[in-house]
């Protein structure tokens, strides 16, 4: 090839390569048989894209069933050749011959129509379907006889196709060319100087056949002519040509036409024969012509392959001459092809809360039929919320027309079908299936709108209360429920402190040990929050009430038990059946029948002589009090709730049946003997176990018992307390004057003796700060304090009494808070006479104040209970101990007269000193019992005086 003939092939593609774009459209014009990777157009440019947008759209090229001749190259934007064109191969002789394909982008979705003309080059040269033709020919023949000569094929088109023929050498035959409706060329040979077979029997020509391309390529048959003798006459077609039609898919053998021709010889010189003489298509394999010229259907005729057939007859004799005619053949359509749906695109799933008209499946349809057979509408199946929308004649697009829930529909199966309109319509269908993504629109929910839950105190902490659950209709992680304990407080503390909620499971667990007696219930929320983004969440309000549960036993208010001191109840003899020695006072700070309180009488000196309320705590005798019944009983009170299992405390009452002090004197110091015999067996129990330093630590106590005798005996006279116990003394004939037979008052007395003493006597100082029944033996006065006493009686004057102590009538619980006389309430009664019951009073008095000092520390209001109960028990609940100790058969109350307080102080200044200077002349008689000072005789003490002196 020459330079030249490149430049000139280079210069044709240039100009052959046009461009055109409208709505959407680009068309290109290439030459066949372009190199692989050559460049067809800048499609990025043509469209107005950009790369990025080729790239984020997934462009890609469609062509249907045919083969991809032409790629996209995103990264540059253009077109390229793909596959080796040829477009005798892909069109034949179709013009113009075109690929058509389409470009589809996504997100948005969008499409474009591309067309690329294949244009022709001159890469085949004409030839012929022989490579040798023979003829015949009588030397009769006459000048200008004809002879067919077989046309020759060029698969090129246009210039490149077949432009002409040449025979060589024309000696005897000349070339004679006819142009034919089709535009192909009747080739003929004429004679054109008669033959001689004496001279030439055989003749040898050569016919080229050249094309008009650059450079021109020629094909060349041979033809050899043999001479025969006289046959002047050619055949004869009765009509150039013929007509047929043919409906497609046809059966085999099906008759189209007849041809004939006539031979005005005889014999061999006039028969005739028929040929096909179609050279380079498939005519010859799908028809057929008899000897008779019928002319039949052998192969499959197909209207959307060809619309159109031409058939070339020829009809030659035996001896050699011919005519030629030709059949055309039309081809009817039949609805025979059902529509052809292609999807171009579509989307797998998309969100529940896209957008209506979202473009969800792009498709093409075609029918290759025509006229109605090729018409198509498409539609799909009811109830979704889809819908078709066409955006061409071939071109359809599935779009969303109304709002998705997943939750209703997770999915749509979507039905596509498209029919003809043939009158039997043809249809085909397919079926897309779309899912729809969750999105998070849906908070999550309680399976209820609140909780309550119970759980029984003293718990253990991690105990599982129970379980809150909560539930999304979202999907997957939208769906997952977490849930989270709202920040609050209970009390004015975290209620993390509290409980605990696992966040995957719901249950909430307590995280500390609950106490009924301190919180009875508390609230706080829940949130359950989805797993979405952003997360939604709901909450709920959970109540939690502690059950109570019996842990706490009966706790014993009064009497008060304590190590160092001990309170004794007095009953005169004079009491008669119901008489109200006491009442014991006890709580439960448990709740409903956990704190259902019962009182039994456990243990009794007597049993016959006390019993003790089931419901109240009073304990009161049941029977008359006798001459014969013991000074000293003890009772032991069990204090029972009313739990399961029950709990109980038990408290021990000491009480004296006498009508005055020095009776019981001797008696009661035993109370403070088997004190100190059971704290002693406890202490030698201990000395038990240590064997090893028995004798040493024995020897030790001796030589300081020694010692500390001797040293007392020097100074008894100073000790205070000593080891007796203080007893108080009660006028045998004082009133019960509330009339519910409780102790208004208590007094306190304190008794100085020898240490081997069973009696003493007494003496009578400023009151304490008490106001109990001391028995407490361990203290002592000291020295510079017992004369500082005893120097500043006589000028002291007794205060009037304390109304800090006095509790209101509310204050009184029970029928020992019922009010006596007025002037009981007010103090304003009369001392009682003779002056030792002012004594004695003023005794009581120091004991009521020495019991407040002791029990200061415990605050206000409390009366010896622990601060784990200060807030829900107040004074109202404390019964006034006061009350439990009376001064039975005496009407005296406590007052403020200064004038009797003074005859008090003289009276017991007075005794002091005698009983000083007795001591001090006597010291061998003080070691002795001494006997106790007779107390003034009240109307009741004398009457119990004269029994005792008749005894």
């Amino acid at each position: 090839m020459s330079d030249r003939t490149m430049a000139r092939q280079v210069l044709l593609f240039i100009s052959v390569l046009s461009l055109s774009s409208v709505h959407g459209q680009v068309s290109y014009s290439i030459p066949e048989e372009m190199a692989k990777g050559s460049l067809v157009g800048d499609i990025a440019q043509d469209l107005g894209l950009d790369i990025k947008r080729l790239k984020s759209g997934k462009a890609r090229i469609y062509t249907g069933d045919s083969a991809e001749y032409i790629e996209l190259n995103k990264e540059r934007g253009v077109l390229l050749i793909k596959e080796r064109i040829d477009r005798e191969a892909l069109c034949g002789q179709t013009t113009p011959c075109a690929l058509h394909s389409q470009i589809i982008l996504e997100n948005p979705m969008e499409l474009f129509q591309i067309t690329t003309e294949i244009t022709d080059i001159n890469d085949n040269a004409p030839s012929f379907k022989k490579n040798e033709k023979r003829f015949e020919i009588s030397e009769s023949a006459v000048i200008g006889s004809k002879f067919v000569l077989e046309k020759a094929g060029d698969a090129d088109i246009g210039l490149n196709g077949l432009q002409s023929y040449s025979l060589k050498p024309t000696d005897n035959f000349a070339l004679k060319l006819e142009n034919q409706v089709d535009g192909s060329k009747k080739v003929e040979m004429v004679l054109q100087k008669p033959l001689d077979r004496e001279n030439q029997e055989h003749v040898s020509l050569v016919l080229t056949a050249i094309d008009g391309g650059e450079p021109r390529l020629s094909g060349t048959v041979q033809i050899h002519v043999t001479v025969l003798d006289a046959n002047d006459n050619a055949p004869v077609f009765t009509q150039p040509v013929y007509k047929a039609t043919i409906t497609e898919n046809s059966p085999k053998g099906t008759y189209l036409t007849t041809v004939s021709a006539s031979d005005a010889d005889k014999g061999s010189n006039g028969e005739v024969s028929y040929s096909i003489s179609n050279s380079m298509d498939s005519v010859s394999d799908i028809f057929h012509i008899h000897a008779n010229g019928e002319v039949i259907l052998v192969g499959k005729v197909d209207f959307e392959k060809a619309k159109h057939y031409q058939i070339d007859i020829e009809a030659i004799d035996n001896g050699g001459l011919s005519d030629s005619s030709k059949v055309i053949v039309d081809v009817i359509d039949i609805n025979d092809n059902a529509p052809v749906i292609s999807v171009l695109s579509k989307s797998s799933s998309i969100p529940e809360d896209s957008l209506q008209n979202t473009v969800v499946a792009m498709f093409s349809v075609h029918d290759p039929d025509s006229d109605r057979n090729g018409q198509v509408h498409c539609g799909i199946n009811e109830n979704i919320p889809i819908t078709i929308k066409s955006t061409s004649n071939v071109f359809y697009s599935l779009v969303t027309d109304s709002d998705l829930d997943r939750e209703r529909a997770s999915e749509y199966n979507i039905s596509v079908t498209c029919s003809d309109e043939g009158v039997s319509r043809l249809s085909s269908s397919v079926t897309l299936t779309l899912q729809i993504s969750d999105v998070n629109d849906n908070a999550p929910v309680f399976e209820r709108s609140s909780y309550e839950a119970y759980m029984i105190e003293n718990n253990t902490p991690g105990l599982s209360i129970f379980t809150v659950k909560a539930r999304d209709a979202d999907w997957n992680q939208n769906a997952r429920v977490s849930y989270i304990l709202e920040d609050s407080s209970v009390n004015g503390v975290p209620v993390s402190s509290y409980v605990s909620v696992s966040a995957d499971s719901g249950v909430i667990h307590a995280v500390r040990t609950f106490d009924y007696e301190q919180i009875k219930d508390f609230q706080f929320r829940v949130k359950a929050q989805d797993g979405g983004s952003p997360p939604l969440s709901s909450n709920v309000a959970v109540k939690i009430m502690i059950q109570d549960q019996n842990d706490n036993a009966p706790q014993v208010l009064y009497p008060v038990q304590t190590s160092s001191s001990m309170v004794a109840e007095m009953v005169p003899r004079s009491a008669d059946v119901g008489y109200l020695v006491t009442k014991v006072v006890a709580v439960d700070v448990d709740s409903g029948q956990n704190a259902w309180l019962s009182y039994k009488l456990q243990k009794a000196t007597d049993r016959a002589l006390f019993e003790v309320g089931l419901q109240n705590g009073e304990i009161r005798t049941i029977r008359q009090v006798t001459d014969k019944d013991a000074v000293k009983q003890r009772l032991t009170v069990v204090v029972e709730d009313n739990g399961q299992p029950s709990r109980s405390a038990t408290v021990n009452v000491n009480v004296a049946v006498a009508d005055s002090f020095p009776e019981v004197l001797s008696e009661f110091t035993d109370f403070t003997h088997d004190k100190e015999y059971n704290d002693n067996l406890t202490f030698y129990l201990v000395l038990a176990l240590a064997v090893v330093s028995f004798f040493f630590i024995v020897s030790i106590i001796a030589i300081l018992s020694v010692k500390c005798y001797r040293w007392r005996r020097e100074r008894m006279f100073y000790k205070s307390n000593g080891n007796l116990p203080v007893i108080p003394y009660y006028p045998p004939l004082y009133a019960d004057v509330g009339g519910t037979g409780t102790l208004r008052h208590v007094y306190n007395y304190e008794v100085c003796g020898t240490a081997d003493s069973r009696k003493s006597d007494m003496k009578y100082v400023r009151p304490y700060s008490q106001s109990i029944i001391s028995l407490d033996g361990k203290q002592t006065l000291p020295n510079a304090q017992r004369d500082k006493l005893i120097n500043d009686n006589g000028d002291n004057q007794q205060k009037p009494p304390n109304a800090d102590w006095r509790f209101t009538q509310g204050q009184r619980p029970g029928p020992s808070g019922a009010g006596g006389p007025p002037e009981m309430a007010m103090g304003t009664g009369p001392w009682p006479n003779p002056p030792t019951e002012a004594e004695q009073l003023q005794a009581l008095m120091a004991a009521a104040n020495e019991v407040s000092e002791a029990t200061a520390t415990l605050g206000p209001g409390t009366m010896g209970l622990s601060t784990r109960y200060s807030p829900q028990f107040t004074l109202q609940h404390v019964p006034d101990y006061r009350q439990n100790v009376y001064i039975p058969g005496s009407t005296a109350t406590l007052t403020s007269n200064p004038q009797q307080q003074q005859q008090q102080q003289m009276l017991m200044q007075q005794q002091m000193a005698a009983q000083h200077q007795a001591l001090q002349a006597q010291p061998s008689e003080a070691a002795a019992q001494p006997e106790p000072p007779k107390a003034a005789q009240t109307p009741a003490s004398k009457k119990k005086s004269t029994k005792k002196d008749k005894k």
